[in-house]
């Protein structure tokens, strides 16, 4: 039997040729940046109507898009250490991301939350390992195994709803 392809699936497919060539995108969590940040796009639509949500919506969309330009800039560079400081940017994005999303919530609803939330815990999981894989020593504040983020959601990013955006009239 024939399964339906999910909303990942079908973003996926829709992405050119020419960056799936390039090895980045064989990294699961640049490939999940890329996806929350196209979903990041049209929860921002959603806030900057309402002129005091204007600064939530620039942070969370420079967040988002950080994540995938760290892990891009870190996969380029040539020493474990280097990769791993990238690396750790856009951890810190993910985790400030999760955070701009908890105080949008009451805007974009608590289904958008979750679910995004879910999104950027899984990619703060595979971000901790891949940390860890770059560097021999972990510093402290990375010692946290990448097990503490559980998400009922982190898994299920492939069947969720991509929003649409209505035009402005």
């Amino acid at each position: 039997m024939m399964t339906e392809p999910s909303n990942y699936e079908r973003w996926e497919a829709s992405i050119a040729d020419s960056l799936k060539a390039d090895a980045v995108w064989t990294i699961t969590a640049y490939r999940l940046a890329l996806f929350v940040g196209d979903l990041g796009w049209h929860d921002v639509s959603k806030l900057t109507p309402v002129r005091a949500l204007w600064s939530v919506a620039d942070q969370l969309y420079r967040a988002l898009g950080s994540i995938s330009a760290n892990i891009a800039e870190g996969y380029s560079r040539s020493t474990g250490r280097d990769r791993a400081r990238f690396y750790e940017y856009a951890l810190g994005s993910a985790r400030e991301s999760r955070d701009w999303y908890f105080k949008a919530r009451h805007v974009l609803g608590e289904d958008v939350y979750t679910h995004r939330t879910g999104l950027l815990t899984r990619i703060i999981q595979l971000l901790i390992r891949m940390v860890s894989q770059q560097r021999s020593a972990q510093p402290g504040h990375l010692r946290e195994p990448a097990e503490l983020y559980r998400s009922a959601d982190a898994e299920s990013y492939g069947n969720a709803p991509i929003p649409y955006t209505a035009p402005e009239s």
